[in-house]
């Protein structure tokens, strides 16, 4: 029962993390018209880990247990999804963008397909994939740089899903607090090269990052981190084709980007693939605690 307990809480807290992530899409968006993407990208993060740093007392942590193989990894994976992301995002309609990304995790999700069922609902949800860019109208013709920069967030979210798995040696909230610092690190030079205006350090702007930075950064990354230490790779990898499904309607709200009628449709089929996986993925795991206990009785 406590293991029931703690995988549902695990999803709860990856469907609260990707809601905060796609509702902050709509809000980098619109801070794209007044400053540079590598600057939002850049500030997004830092302010993230100064305030995790604060609320975590990232101080306390002991240097010598650190494994920074594994947060290097992780940082630099933050840092590319982070900014590779923005960068197609503002060549792309948010559910697009998404759609092109989640190739990162789906091909994890693929790689670990150990079922039959397991590869039904990854096809499913490619072809769902498949439907969300807009055929019938074919007047808004795709960016292909922004389709490079968004299978290369993906790549990097790829990376991200796999660093997170593995043991930092340091508690979860440090680990993405210092993964933060390692992006940070990582974008903001290249954000103050290409030039970072002195605006957005004033108010109300200040205010604006700061928000960007719980509800896309501070906040999702630390629910994932939690929910990566009881979800496998698979469930993860295919829970998160849920990412486009609310990145369209987050465009619909926030961004006036309006669907056709093979993307509701496209919805239906992620929605439909990522609760498969749940299901199949949990009962295959009751199977095999069955067969433990058998054979402990044995």
């Amino acid at each position: 029962m406590l293991k029931k307990n703690t995988t549902l809480q695990s999803l709860c807290l990856l469907l609260l993390a990707m809601i905060s992530v796609q509702s902050s899409a709509s809000l980098a968006k619109s801070l794209f018209a007044l400053f540079p993407v590598l600057s939002v990208s850049a500030l997004r993060l830092f302010l993230g880990f100064s305030l995790l740093a604060l609320f975590f007392k990232i101080w306390t942590v002991h240097v010598h247990k650190i494994r920074w193989k594994t947060i290097i990894s992780y940082g630099a994976a933050l840092a590319g999804m982070n900014a590779l992301f923005y960068l197609a995002l503002q060549r792309l309609p948010l559910g697009i963008t998404v759609s092109f990304e989640f190739v990162g995790p789906l091909s994890v999700a693929l790689f670990h397909a150990k079922t039959r069922f397991d590869f039904v609902w990854v096809i499913l949800a490619i072809f769902g994939l498949v439907l969300m860019f807009p055929f019938q109208d074919l007047h808004r013709s795709l960016d292909f740089m922004g389709v490079a920069l968004a299978l290369g967030a993906g790549a990097c979210w790829a990376i991200y899903i796999l660093s997170g798995q593995k043991s930092s040696g340091i508690s979860g909230q440090h680990t993405v607090c210092l993964g933060m610092m390692i992006g940070s690190c990582i974008l903001m030079p290249i954000a103050l090269a290409t030039g970072m205006p002195n605006q957005v350090l004033s108010i109300p702007y200040l205010f604006y990052f700061l928000l960007l930075a719980i509800l896309a950064s501070a906040l999702p990354f630390s629910l994932e981190m939690v929910a990566l230490r009881h979800l496998s790779p698979l469930s993860f990898g295919t829970l998160m084709s849920l990412e486009p499904v609310l990145a369209a309607f987050s465009g619909i709200i926030f961004l006036s980007e309006h669907l056709l009628w093979t993307q509701w449709l496209a919805l239906v089929m992620i929605m439909i693939a990522s609760l498969g996986c749940t299901y199949t993925t949990h009962q295959a795991k009751q199977r095999i605690e069955r067969q433990l206990q058998e054979n402990q009785t044995s």
